[in-house]
Parts: C-alpha cells; structure tokens; sequence
C-alpha cells in the first residue's frame, strides 16, 4: 500500500510570531521555518505503518515555496520515501490545495493519504476534509489511534462525548491530532540519506489547478493587550466587583 503524507512549511511553533510594519502579513524574513506539528505525526505514522509492513511506500507533498524543499528533507530523514513540491510562491488557499493533491492522487494511486488536521498557521482545518469530498473517499479526522484489520482502516477518534471508533474501506483520508504518536527525531545518518532520495519538482500549471487566492486579506493586527488582573479578599468582595464593576451578574 502506498500512503501520500501532505505536510506544510511553517514558522517554527517555538517563534513568536511578529506582523509586518505595514500591517499586510506575517513578518517571515529571517524567521525559522519548519514542518507544521501536526503533519510530522502524520509522517510518524505512515513510516509506523511502514515499519509494520503494511505501507510499501510513503511519498511526501508540499505545496510552497522553493524553501520548502528543506521540509520535505526533513520528511525524507523521518523515513520518507521520495517527495513531490509543487512550487509556488503564491499563497495557496486550503481549496487549491486539496485540488492539487486530488491531482497527485490521480497519477500516484494510493491506498491512504495522512495529513494533519490543522497548520498552525492558518488553523483552517479544511483541507483533508476538502480532499476527501473531491474524491470521493472515506474520512476519519482527529485521528488518535490507527490500525489495520483485513482490508479495512481503524480510526479512534476524540469527540466531545469522548471516543468514537470508524472503519474505513481503503482508499481513504485520514487526518491526525496530537495524540495519535510523538514524532521521532532525524539521526544523523539519515538525514545524509535524505540528500539521496528523490525529490521531484511541479507547478501547479502542470497539474492543471489554479491557485490564484479567492480571499484577499486587507490587514492584519496583533491581538490587543490584556488588561492585569486584580486581587480580591474575599468571595463577598469578588461577586461585588462582579456585580458592581464587571456587570456580568
């Protein structure tokens, strides 16, 4: 079985994020970059599957920048198999995103496609979801425990009332959350094996999808300060602020 493992480059989750002077983005000049956390617990798992003889091969997909080649090396070391970017310097939305990976389906022919639920970037949680519909296949998302049984994929998934567990007929979508593993560390040795593996290049044009933004963003602002909070003696004297100053009862 072959698995596509979609992942983004993004800024690194330990950096704190600062908006451009002009109020048009994210300042991302000079900033660590690196694979959005919860696409590399979906490269965890699908090298997991691997390692248990289930997956044959595991391709990795990123569509950005040509930066973004570094991610998918990073993939590659994870145990990644070969990789696919599919260069543009646009900012792709989740809709033409999930388009181009329908086409990347189309050609590669995958029993399983693993992705993260969300980046953290733009937290849309869209694509997997967007995936599935253009296909036409099954979808478990939030996945937090994945197995196989005969022919068909086991996913536990968090919900609300607690846990719910779906059987999907392969070719499926799965799309994973922080519990699902904790991603390994590159060693060495592999991440010089990474250089070797093929890495491949496209644009969008070459799978005939147009990734020309639908949502133009007028400004972005730095969420406001939080005012300090105060200390109280007592109960009594807390619902009377609560009362008298907060007004919310």
């Amino acid at each position: 079985m072959k698995i596509i493992v979609p992942i983004k480059r993004v800024v690194d989750f330990n950096v704190k994020v600062r908006v451009k002077a002009d109020q048009s983005g994210i300042e991302l000049a000079n900033v660590k970059m690196s694979m959005n956390p919860f696409c590399e617990i979906a490269v965890e798992e699908a090298v997991r599957l691997k390692e248990k003889g289930i997956a044959t091969e595991i391709v990795v997909v990123s569509v950005g920048p040509t930066q973004a080649q570094e991610t998918l090396r990073t993939a590659l070391a994870m145990g990644a198999d070969r990789a696919i970017l599919v260069q543009t310097d646009v900012n792709v939305e989740p809709l033409a995103v999930a388009k181009i990976l329908k086409a990347i389906a189309a050609k590669e022919t995958p029993g399983m496609i693993i992705l993260g639920k969300q980046a953290i970037d733009g937290d849309n949680n869209q694509t997997g979801q967007m995936l599935a519909a253009l296909l036409g296949w099954g979808q478990a998302t939030f996945a937090s425990k994945l197995e196989k049984v005969g022919d068909q994929i086991n996913v536990t998934r968090e919900i609300d009332g607690g846990l719910e567990t779906l059987s999907l007929k392969m070719p499926c979508i799965v799309t994973t959350d922080l519990r699902l593993n904790e991603p390994r560390y590159a060693s060495l040795p592999n991440i010089m094996k990474a250089k070797q593996k093929p890495l491949a290049m496209m644009a969008p044009a070459d799978l005939g999808v147009d990734v020309t933004p639908r949502v133009v963003t007028l400004k972005v602002n730095e969420p406001a300060k939080r005012k300090a909070g105060i200390k109280v003696k007592d109960v009594a004297e807390l619902v009377a602020k609560l009362k008298t100053e907060a007004k919310v009862i």
